[in-house]
């Protein structure tokens, strides 16, 4: 086995006294960074490869952290005007997951950054921590590159914001194929 794989199977056993330790450490010293922080090297080298990650020019990693937990909604005094069946306050959730949230927020802050793709890297009690992989569609290398120069298209701008990214496609229901998933293509409010 390569060094990655030792890697990949280190972060399968999440419950194991090394990892234990080693992401109290770090959820410790995320939490000392603002919310969106650029790193220098990726936590994970192995998923980020796997996800699309080069070590070299033009990619950059950046840091998200977003708090954990449902979506209540805001309705003072827990009055929601309209029929019963919407008088749910609690037990309410986001229609997308906080990774794909935490890829919006990076490709808002960094808008002349295309998302490529993102993957966890740490939570606690309050928040939970995503590393996303950014692609500059300006630099040279990434424009000779013909592995990675799709993403330079017009159309790849704000992937993140259309449900385009690995996340966005979850959340859409079009990780699913095959007769469970013929009214989710090619959107549900376009089978509809």
């Amino acid at each position: 086995m390569g060094a990655y794989k030792y890697l990949e199977e280190l972060w399968k056993k999440k419950q194991s006294d090394v990892l234990k330790f080693v992401t109290r450490v770090r959820n410790w010293e995320f939490r000392q960074y603002s919310a969106i922080t650029r790193v220098t090297r990726p936590t994970r080298p192995d998923k980020a490869r796997r996800l699309g990650y080069k070590r070299k020019q033009g990619y950059v990693v950046y840091r998200v952290r977003v708090n954990r937990g449902g979506r209540k909604k805001v309705a003072p005094k827990g009055v929601v005007d309209g029929k019963p069946v919407n008088e749910g306050i609690h037990k309410l959730k986001a229609g997308r997951s906080l990774r794909a949230l935490a890829e919006q927020r990076a490709g808002k802050a960094l808008g002349g950054l295309r998302v490529l793709n993102s993957y966890w890297v740490g939570q606690d009690g309050k928040s939970k921590f995503y590393e996303i992989i950014m692609v500059d569609p300006f630099h040279t290398t990434i424009r000779n590159d013909p592995r990675i120069n799709w993403i330079c298209r017009d159309k790849q701008k704000h992937r993140e914001c259309r449900g385009l990214t690995s996340a966005g496609k979850k959340s859409r229901g079009l990780k699913v194929k095959g007769h469970r998933a013929k009214k989710a293509r090619p959107s549900v409010r376009a089978n509809w």
